[in-house]
């Protein structure tokens, strides 16, 4: 059985009751902007709900007026609200898109994020688990807008806690979110580029990975190309992406070889710019 806060048990409900109303009017909201949508959209945008979600918020913490400031530091006001969210859902839902008791819940962790009641390292922790289960939730219900919300919150909780690691988990899931939120546009391919290289910034040994391909790939092209010996060509390769090899390291290569040198000289340059700019990021949290 969840653990109550030591707050007025009517108090908890009644505002729990208030909570539930609001989700519902809001997954009616939902409903009717997706069924507005033109098919050839593959993504709603999706500002138009998030502001209509800050007023509910904003209307349930005007009344959010706790009888007192005691609490247990291992539960939450509306636990019982989040405990909803553990249970499987089947797609047939009452609301279609996504369950009411996810929407009930992130209205709940708003309204607990944003209220006056203080939370300790402990309810960060948990609220921060309960905003990322959400995220999941509504990513998949096709609401990623709303999905990078709760995984902002997330993130937030998180660096409170000073877990950077789970901050740059909830930072990742964020700016996926964010993308898929995204209308169709040459961004997307910006963003599916940047997720494939470098995780959004979150992951830069990924970026170290497709370095290590790319010095590959050019070993094997000018080594094909040149009939030089792999081994000497290698060397020359990993000079060039480090440092850019003279014109006279490069004479016995012909000119198809000192313009795939040149190629490679600036995307080393590139590459590792970046990456030492990502790993001095997340060395630092810069």
């Amino acid at each position: 059985m969840t653990d109550q806060p030591d707050l007025s048990s009517t108090f908890v409900v009644s505002m729990t009751t208030r909570i539930h109303r609001h989700a519902a009017v809001y997954a009616e909201e939902i409903i009717d902007h997706l069924a507005g949508l033109d098919g050839r959209h593959r993504q709603p945008r999706e500002e138009r709900l998030l502001d209509s979600f800050n007023t509910h918020v904003e209307t349930v913490v005007a009344s959010y007026e706790p009888p007192g400031i005691r609490r247990r530091g291992d539960s939450l006001v509306f636990a019982d609200v989040y405990a909803a969210t553990r249970e499987p859902h089947t797609d047939d839902d009452e609301h279609g898109t996504v369950p009411l008791e996810f929407l009930a819940a992130l209205l709940a962790a708003e309204v607990e994020f944003r209220g006056p009641l203080r939370l300790s390292g402990t309810q960060n922790t948990m609220l921060a688990e309960v905003y990322e289960r959400l995220g999941d939730c509504l990513r998949s219900a096709g609401l990623p807008g709303h999905a990078a919300l709760a995984f902002r919150r997330a993130g937030s909780l998180h660096r409170q806690n000073e877990d950077d690691d789970d901050a740059d988990r909830c930072g990742l899931a964020q700016a996926r979110a964010r993308f898929e939120a995204l209308p169709p546009s040459w961004r997307r391919t910006g963003g599916h580029i940047s997720d494939l290289l470098c995780g959004y910034g979150y992951q830069p040994f990924r970026l170290l990975a497709w370095m290590a391909l790319l010095l590959v790939g050019f070993t094997l092209m000018i080594s094909f190309i040149t009939g030089v010996e792999v081994p000497a060509t290698f060397y020359l390769c990993l000079m060039n992406f480090l440092n850019p090899v003279g014109v006279g390291d490069t004479t016995d290569i012909g000119g198809v070889g000192q313009t795939l040198l040149v190629i490679e000289a600036y995307v080393g340059t590139v590459s590792t710019s970046v990456f030492f700019a990502l790993l001095v990021r997340r060395w630092f949290r810069l």
